[in-house]
């Protein structure tokens, strides 16, 4: 049975960038799913902020279509109650024009919270951020949510973040990832620190190895330019993924307050062993995908999207290491690419092999316990046990799993968007499940060199086909230490 949802206060959520695809596709459509569910005050107001023209009639036109397309449930007295609160300004954040208006427009609402999520390119956080401050929007209950990517490395990340903090305090920047929203990511604090049978199997001396994917069948389609400067390094490994790795190897926190949990991270990426240039060619593996078979027909190769050559990989693998006591000698495979043949999102946790077996050759051979936290299609969690195979033919051994989806675990027909539940964290001033300051400067204190070694030394990525897992190289990075990819997702 789904928890009861406790309503907010009143709030304005401006979304700059408001017609843009995250906006349409997501948080619009995440805000009607909380507001249908009794969340979201009627006396709140969402406004969409963009250069393009429109009235507050076109743009809810515009938003109707987006929640029609992303639910099931959108019942004629839910939409029409919904879209009363929906507005909409033209800004240009690099212009003075029009801001005096939406200053005195903001006004007709002083004591709601604000939101202010920059759902734009990081290029302009700076000038929306100079423009709010200069007309007193940070005042007050103000809040502004930053997306990824931070910058292009450490010294841009500094910059926006310098700029930000002319304007917000930390307390009030909110870096979201919104892959901390996920049901499963929040569960693995849950697994670990809420039950007796994990927490003291947790470490180098239980654990063989952990593995994090984060697999995409599609290819960059319309974000090929800003992908083409950005690549899948920047884009997942340097936040998603090592977000995910902080929840999985951080030390039990000594409660859920925010700088409680975000402590506990920071001190992991810290953590993380430096790969230099010359461990670079050992231990990560670049690739870019070219044409091939995907989604059910042939796709075109990722120079082809783009229509010229390119050194930008499309996938990333890397064997990641943790200097210190409870994950030392423990590797952390890290991979995610585009084009690949499912669209899966886990954590795998395999556990060392029992140090004897008792039992005889022929009752089969016995294999390690994995637990697979499954974040995206079909949330859930798999224990993979040993077990005997029912039956009077003796005894015999079969690997099966413990199997929870939270949709039949919990009877629901859809688990909430991350992006539900992050929205409304920041409407209640909750930044445990964001990213710090300094989380972001020693994430990319590790990314930069590795970024750094690749660019020197001058090779392009291996090329893999469309549909296939990556490049072999990939494969042959892990075996070399006696482990697979977990492509087992049965």
């Amino acid at each position: 049975m789904n928890s009861p949802s406790q309503q907010v206060e009143a709030f304005d959520l401006v979304i700059f960038g408001g017609t843009g695809d995250l906006s349409v596709r997501k948080l619009l459509p995440a805000m009607f799913h909380r507001f249908v569910d009794g969340q979201i005050d009627k006396h709140s107001r969402i406004i969409g902020v963009a250069r393009s023209e429109h009235s507050d009639d076109s743009f809810r036109k515009l938003v109707h279509e987006a929640i029609a397309k992303a639910t099931k449930d959108a019942a004629s007295k839910d939409i029409n109650a919904f879209l009363k609160m929906i507005h909409y300004r033209a800004l240009d954040g690099g212009k003075d024009e029009g801001w005096e208006e939406f200053a005195q427009f903001m006004g007709q609402e002083a004591d709601h919270v604000r939101v202010f999520y920059l759902s734009t390119s990081p290029s302009i956080f700076s000038d929306l951020c100079k423009r709010l401050g200069d007309h007193k929007l940070n005042e007050g209950k103000a809040r502004v949510v930053l997306e990824k990517p931070i910058g292009t490395d450490l010294s841009s990340a500094n910059k926006i973040n310098d700029d930000v903090a002319k304007v917000f305090q930390e307390s009030q920047t909110y870096r979201i990832d919104h892959y901390l929203g996920k049901e499963t990511v929040q569960n693995l604090l849950a697994l670990r620190f809420g039950n007796a049978l994990f927490e003291p199997l947790w470490n180098a001396e239980h654990i063989e190895h952990v593995q994090i994917t984060v697999a995409e069948t599609v290819g960059v389609g319309h974000r090929a330019g800003y992908y083409d400067g950005s690549g899948a390094m920047r884009d997942m490994i340097q936040n998603h993924i090592l977000q995910l790795l902080c929840m999985v190897a951080m030390e039990p926190p000594a409660s859920l307050a925010p700088d409680a949990v975000r402590d506990e991270k920071l001190k992991v990426l810290r953590s993380l062993k430096p790969i230099t240039a010359t461990e670079a060619p050992h231990t990560t593996v670049r690739g870019q995908y070219r044409a091939g078979a995907s989604e059910g027909g042939s796709v075109p190769g990722y120079q082809d999207e783009l229509g010229r050559p390119s050194n930008t990989e499309t996938f990333v693998a890397i064997k990641a290491e943790i200097g210190n006591w409870r994950w030392a000698g423990v590797p952390f495979y890290l991979r995610t690419g585009k084009r690949l043949p499912e669209r899966l999102s886990e954590i795998v946790v395999t556990f060392k092999a029992v140090p004897h077996s008792i039992f005889g050759a022929d009752a089969g051979a016995l294999a390690q316990n994995r637990l697979v936290l499954r974040l995206q299609p079909d949330e859930g969690v798999k224990l993979w046990l040993t077990i005997k195979n029912p039956g009077p033919g003796g005894l015999k051994l079969r690997h099966v799993p413990l199997d929870m989806s939270f949709l039949e675990a919990f009877g629901i027909g859809q688990l909430p968007d991350a992006y539900e539940r992050l929205i409304l964290d920041v409407v209640r001033g909750n930044p445990t499940l964001f990213m710090r300051r300094d989380e972001v400067e020693a994430a990319w204190n590790w990314a930069d060199p590795i970024l750094d070694a690749w660019a020197a030394s001058g090779d392009a990525p291996k090329l893999y086909t469309a549909g296939t897992w990556g490049p072999s190289a990939s494969v042959a990075l892990i075996e070399r230490d006696g482990h697979t990819w977990n492509e087992d997702n049965t």
